[in-house]
This record gives structure tokens, sequence and C-alpha cells, in this order.
């Protein structure tokens, strides 16, 4: 029995294929034989699933970036810099 992957297929489906070569162990394509008859699909299938985990973490911490320069922001607006009382000019 396999692991549960939803299906977040983000690859049109008429996108053209493009061999590349991978490298996995040996003992690992003797397990993954008993799990899946097509290693190109289950392996495209597993990557398109981290792109798009990748791509919500990447847009994630930007949003918590965002977040924290507008409350920054809000605060120097509100309150000013420390700076500001120790100018040197």
């Amino acid at each position: 029995m396999g692991v549960y992957m939803p299906r977040t297929h983000t690859v049109k489906p008429a996108s053209r294929k493009r061999p590349v070569n991978l490298t996995l162990s040996e003992s690992l394509v003797t397990d993954l034989k008993d799990y899946t008859s097509n290693l190109s699909a289950t392996a495209e299938e597993l990557l398109t699933a981290y792109v798009v985990a990748q791509k919500q973490a990447r847009s994630n911490h930007q949003q918590v970036a965002d977040q924290a320069v507008a409350s920054w922001n809000a605060l120097h607006a509100q309150i000013g810099s420390f700076a500001d009382e120790h100018s040197t000019l």
C-alpha cells in the first residue's frame, strides 16, 4: 500500500516531456517496483507536489515579511525614529 498523495498537477497535460538523467540508488529502484509500474509518472507527480509546496512556502514567507515591513512602517509613522532625536547634523 502506497502513501496517499493528493493530485496537485500544475503542469498542463499537453506540456512537452523532456528526457533527463536521474540517478537513484539500486535498492530504492528495487523497492519502488513494489509501489509503481511507472517511475517517471510517479516522480513527476511527486516533484510537481514538491514544487507547489515550495511555491506556497515562499509565498507565505513573503507575506510574513511584507506584514513585518508594514508593521514597522506603521510604528515609524506613529512614533518616528529613535535616531531622529540624536542627529549629528
